[in-house]
């Protein structure tokens, strides 16, 4: 019988809403019962060391696992972040525990140091991946993504981009997955996983047919397409049309409700205001090299 191997992970919380926890805990096939306790890929296991929001440890016990981590071998664990960093004035706008000395451990200090030691970083959701909405003008925490701050700070660790406000349980599952099965995920231009984000979210919308003839939804309710009330499906990578969300109940559009483009760099300032139709102006904002097309 072969060995099981473990793949220690560490998930951090920065400045977000946890929504991203929140979604990868409802996810059903596999659950995260599957993720954590049994082997999603055959002799691979995961073993969660720390995670604010579902461990049962607090105060000094919890942030001892982090120092451990912090000066252990390097056992090649993965640093999974939720949240953008926040690093003006030292980082003290998010603060995750207190050092024996009483001092506050910034997430910024803990992402730096945790992102060293690992052998892989995974930003999960939007603010994590680019900043999302902590990161909006003017920014007055100085709050960025992961890849951006592991610049900054000279990590050369490489980071996988999950996007999504909040990201899908599968696109998490599944980068980890690939991860286990020892594969490198192929990510486009922007460090997203082309499996899931290598399409236009316009190219297999169900109101694709309504944008070809012309025929726009005025008002929330209507039949038709729904880039006049400000859909940005057009601008959007990802494949929530074939996946759908909540066990593949619904998603937005089929909900008759605009694509927010939640999945882009510049989330929120690019594609706001959100209800409204996309000007040539706005236009011009979304002109961003891609090479997810491939």
């Amino acid at each position: 019988m072969s060995e099981t191997v473990e793949h220690g992970a560490v998930w951090l919380q920065g400045a977000g809403c946890s929504g991203c926890s929140v979604s990868l805990l409802n996810g059903l096939s596999p659950s995260v019962k599957n993720l954590l306790i049994d082997e999603i890929v055959p002799g691979q296991h995961v073993s969660l060391r720390f995670h604010a929001t579902v461990m049962a440890g607090q105060g000094a016990p919890a942030v001892s696992v982090l120092e451990a981590a912090e000066s252990g071998p390097d056992d090649g664990f993965i640093l999974l972040l939720e949240g953008s960093v926040q690093t003006a004035e030292g980082g003290i706008y998010c603060t995750i525990g207190e050092t024996a000395e009483g001092e506050h451990l910034t997430l910024a200090d803990t992402a730096e140091k945790l992102g060293r030691k690992a052998s892989l970083a995974i930003a999960i959701g939007t603010c994590a991946a680019y900043g999302g909405l902590p990161a909006a003008e003017p920014n007055p925490t100085g709050a960025m993504g992961l890849a951006e701050f592991f610049k900054e700070r000279g990590v050369e660790t490489p980071v996988v981009n999950i996007p999504g406000c909040p990201s899908h349980p599968d696109w998490i599952v599944g980068t980890i997955g690939m991860v286990l099965l020892g594969l490198t995920p192929e990510v486009d231009d922007v460090g997203r996983p082309k499996a899931f984000f290598g399409k236009l979210i316009h190219d297999n919308c169900p109101r694709r047919g309504y944008f070809d003839t012309g025929r726009f939804a005025k008002h929330f309710g209507d039949e038709g397409c729904l880039y006049e009330l400000g859909c940005s499906g057009p601008y959007a990578y990802a494949d929530c049309p074939n996946r759908q969300w909540n066990s593949g109940t619904n998603w937005p559009i089929k909900g008759g409700a605009p694509c927010m483009a939640c999945v882009e760099p510049k989330f929120w300032d690019k594609y706001a205001p959100l209800y409204q139709k996309i000007t040539e102006e706005r236009m011009e904002r979304f002109k961003v090299k891609r090479s997810a097309k491939g």
